[in-house]
């Protein structure tokens, strides 16, 4: 199908998946509406999804929860500083052929081989094992020895972190962050909301969770997100917002050599799009606004942007770049390609 044949049966199918998931996590999670939203985005884009945010405020209870609304196999891996690849990947086990009496390898599934992989703590595990979940994230697959395994379709990592405690922890390589279509943070909740929680948790509570979606009808949405059309002006906004993040390019404004060490790559602006669709559908339309991409701005870029330490000793962090970087760059169409900065980008 093409990309004009998004219709209004499709987004009404969307919406209604998204508000059923939506209901059904509302029994056990109480507020985090904007978290939820966002996870749910990546799932209809195909993407994988980081949760940052301190003790306590349920992260995994909200991956956990997801997963149970969703007719698919789960797994959840703690990741502890002496988990090794093989615990994640699965091996090669020798054993004994009853029919020919043979021994011969056979590979035993790991974790990875579940279509919802929630890797809780993910960064309590060192880099040799963190490495492990490249090739899944981005190949679908897992190479052990000279075996390509093929994992299960659809295929999501889930994962949390935590930003303090960092005695005993390993900070996620660049490239390993960047395989990631989403990092969110997850803050504390309102009164109102942690009044509802404390009054939940602290006497009997049962939920009826549902499942809303089967692992067939999470592809067709799938690609139902892929058909939304999106105008050259919005691919040029997320264009503009991702190379402007790029140190000692011409296009790059003087607060980004000063603030950054490093820049956003490509993956940016197709996460910056892919997500904008899966927005733009959950909100009842069928095109991609410039609004969308400056929304999803921040949980695109901050992971995928450094600061350096002239940014770190006047309290920068990445998401005030972004704003600075949403706050100066034109999203009206005639704007944009008519500024003199950016106009450096769009010469070619």
């Amino acid at each position: 199908m093409s990309e004009s044949t998004v219709t209004q049966e499709s987004i009404d199918k969307l919406n209604k998946a998204w508000q059923d998931i939506r209901g059904q996590m509302a029994q056990v999670i109480v507020g985090q509406e904007e978290v939820i939203d966002h996870l749910l985005i990546a799932l209809f884009s195909r993407g994988h999804c980081l949760l940052e945010g301190v003790p306590g405020l349920a992260k995994t209870l909200m991956i956990s929860t997801l997963a149970r609304c969703l007719s698919m196999t789960f797994s959840r891996i703690q990741f502890t500083p002496d988990l090794m690849p093989a615990d994640i990947t699965g091996t090669d086990v020798l054993q004994e052929n009853k029919k020919t009496g043979e021994r011969e390898f056979r590979f035993i599934n790991g974790p990875l081989f579940h279509n919802v992989v929630l890797a809780d703590e993910i960064n309590r595990t060192p880099p040799k094992t963190q490495a492990a979940l490249l090739e899944a994230m981005q190949e679908r697959q897992v190479t052990v020895g000279q075996t390509r395994h093929t994992l299960s379709d659809p295929f999501f990592v889930l994962a949390t972190q935590n930003p303090i405690e960092q005695e005993g922890t390993y900070s996620l390589p660049e490239a390993q962050q960047d395989r990631f279509m989403f990092k969110v943070f997850v803050g504390y909740p309102s009164l109102g909301e942690e009044r509802a929680i404390a009054k939940a948790t602290t006497s009997l509570q049962s939920d009826s969770i549902q499942p809303v979606l089967s692992g067939e009808e999470i592809i067709e949405l799938q690609q139902i997100v892929r058909q939304v059309p999106v105008t050259d002006h919005v691919v040029d906004y997320a264009l503009a917002l991702v190379r402007q993040t790029r140190i000692g390019e011409p296009e790059a404004p003087e607060f980004v050599n000063e603030w950054l060490s490093w820049g956003a790559g490509p993956r940016a602006v197709q996460n910056l799009l892919l997500g904008g669709k899966a927005r733009a559908l959950l909100r009842g339309r069928t095109h991609v606004s410039t609004e969308d991409i400056a929304e999803l701005a921040k949980p695109v870029l901050r992971h995928r942007i450094v600061t350096n330490f002239s940014a770190e000793s006047d309290g920068i962090t990445a998401d005030k770049v972004i704003e600075r970087l949403i706050k100066e760059t034109p999203s009206k169409e005639g704007e944009l390609t008519s500024d003199p900065r950016l106009q450096k980008i769009f010469a070619a």
